[in-house]
């Protein structure tokens, strides 16, 4: 499947957001699992991450092995579809849409190593081939 054809639930929040990418890093987890790798990043609850895992379940963003003595989770969308997703939302609100506008503005607040943008050249060339 097409990652742009791929059905999006709903936006995750920050918090849900990064139990995605704990998930997507790491493949499937329990919740202990999951909270104890939340730990490394900030202070938070076992049980503030059970529920918020409960929720992304419910909002079909992760399924549930019920098969072992443990739950064990697991991300139902993919990285790139939800952060496409995310991305598209952040131009369109902030910079009218313009793609262009956004790499403009990445590009000279930041600094852009040699490798960066050889890749961004590199990306460029793969687009203008299609």
């Amino acid at each position: 499947m097409n990652l742009k054809d791929q059905y999006i639930p709903g936006e995750p929040t920050k918090s849900e957001l990064e139990i995605l990418q704990v998930l997507w890093d790491n493949g499937p987890l329990t919740v202990r699992e999951v909270n104890s790798e939340l730990l490394k990043q900030r202070e938070v609850n076992y049980t503030t991450t059970l529920k918020q895992m409960q929720l992304l379940a419910d909002k079909g963003m992760l399924s549930r092995d019920d098969r072992p003595m443990k739950h064990i989770y697991s991300a139902a969308v993919e990285e790139q579809a939800i952060k496409g997703q995310l991305l598209k939302k952040f131009v369109n609100s902030t910079y009218k849409g313009s793609a262009s506008k956004l790499v403009l503005q990445l590009l000279g607040n930041e600094d852009t190593s040699l490798q960066e943008l050889q890749d961004i050249k590199d990306m460029i060339k793969k687009l203008e081939e299609k």
